[in-house]
């Protein structure tokens, strides 16, 4: 199993390798969570040519640090770059989209806003994220964002964010919304439409960039 040397300790990580692909995904879950919840997401991915990388958060999964406790997000985010580093190492001709689920959509813009990123992405896609970051006073991240949210979420409202991108001056955004769905997307009945939705924006934005 891989580990990396983190800000915090020894962060483990996943990859799901495809033979030729035409694109890369970092992926960063959310609170109380771990990388192995997300097989079906990545292999879904997989299967349209994208290659994923995820991690396990300090104090979560396989990860060094103490269980329950949130690490300060500037350790997370510092270990998401290191991520992305690691998948700009494997694979340094791939485009790469970091995408981030609730608390690691906080973690995706922290890190990108405070510059951590030595590797560039092409693209951010930021699932179920929480009023705390998605407020006006914070840029959205990245050369194109993409925001996926559950109408029905009641752990991150969607208004915050529906107002965050209508306040932004950011011409390449997107807001896609999913009716009947919760919080935590990619393990909702809407997991497959939201999977080949994400497939599609990975693989335009990667060609776009390339």
């Amino acid at each position: 199993m891989p580990f990396f040397d983190g800000a915090g300790g020894q962060v483990h990580y996943r990859r799901w390798q495809v033979q030729t692909p035409r694109a890369g995904m970092v992926f960063l879950h959310g609170s109380r969570q771990h990388s192995g919840q997300y097989h079906r997401f990545a292999r879904g991915l997989n299967a349209l040519e994208i290659e994923v990388w995820a991690l396990d958060h300090l104090g979560h999964g396989l990860s060094e640090g103490v269980v329950g406790e949130l690490a300060p997000i500037e350790d997370l985010a510092r270990n998401a770059a290191l991520l992305i580093e690691v998948a700009g190492r494997d694979r340094p001709d791939l485009p790469l989209t970091l995408m981030g689920h609730s608390l690691g959509a906080v973690t995706a813009v922290v890190a990108l806003e405070k510059g951590l990123t030595t590797v560039p992405v092409v693209a951010v896609i930021l699932c179920g994220t929480p009023k705390s970051i998605a407020r006006a006073d914070v840029a959205l991240p990245g050369p194109a964002t993409l925001l996926v949210h559950g109408v029905d979420d009641r752990l991150a409202p969607i208004d915050a964010v529906r107002e965050w991108v209508a306040g932004s001056r950011k011409a390449d955004v997107e807001l896609r919304e999913y009716a009947d769905a919760g919080h935590d997307l990619l393990h909702e009945p809407v997991h497959a439409t939201v999977t080949a939705d994400l497939g599609d924006y990975v693989a335009r934005e990667s060609f776009r960039r390339s």
